[in-house]
């Protein structure tokens, strides 16, 4: 299998740290891609995926799995299931929605890193940027409120929460988001410290 991934995307970051965990990082080669927006990647688009995004995973057939939720639901398959995403309806549903919450998160923190480092400053929408920033906080709240959700195993919406908290650190370290969320800051340590957090720490 061939992973093209971005190294500082979070969303690729959440896959290749799913690999890891789930014990098949080894059967995966690594390919870095520039997907910058302003600056179509025209090969990627007509190889590999259409809107241009990472991640994007192609299988020994050929065949091409996008999007980090879709690929990271495929590894969980292809490693026997229920690891990262549990069979069971009751514990299913809430852990997507979990994820879901993470995933939007991630989504307001790129929409920002785009806004501010790549549009000129005299065209920046200032309201917006704050509104994202809002969508992140309440989010953290959120978690922080629902800590206990994220003892156990590691599963897909820590995984993706973990990469929003990591690449807050990465891209807005004046964001201070521990401050407020003692729970996940220590929560967030301890996962930083797992092999495939370690690993996959963007640069």
């Amino acid at each position: 299998m061939k992973l093209m991934y971005g190294v500082a995307s979070p969303f690729a970051r959440k896959v290749r740290a799913a690999a890891i965990e789930l014990g098949l990082d080894g059967q995966i080669e690594l390919v870095a891609v520039e997907t910058a927006p302003g600056r179509p990647n025209r090969a990627y688009a007509q190889e590999t995926h259409p809107l241009r995004k990472v991640p994007a995973l192609t299988l020994d057939d050929g065949t091409v799995l996008v999007d980090s939720t879709v690929i990271c639901e495929y590894l969980d398959a292809r490693a026997g299931g229920g690891r990262l995403v549990p069979h069971d309806g009751a514990d299913r549903w809430p852990l997507l929605a979990r994820h879901a919450v993470a995933q939007g998160m991630i989504e307001a923190a790129v929409l920002i890193r785009y806004e501010t480092a790549l549009r000129p400053a005299d065209k920046q929408w200032p309201a917006w940027i704050d509104d994202q920033w809002d969508r992140i906080r309440t989010g953290l709240t959120w978690f922080e409120a629902r800590a206990d959700t994220l003892d156990g195993p590691v599963d897909l919406a820590q995984l993706a929460l973990g990469c929003l908290l990591g690449y807050l650190d990465f891209r807005f370290a004046d964001a201070d988001w521990r401050r407020d969320c003692p729970r996940l800051e220590s929560w967030f340590s301890d996962l930083s410290r797992r092999e495939s957090f370690a690993r996959t720490a963007p640069t």
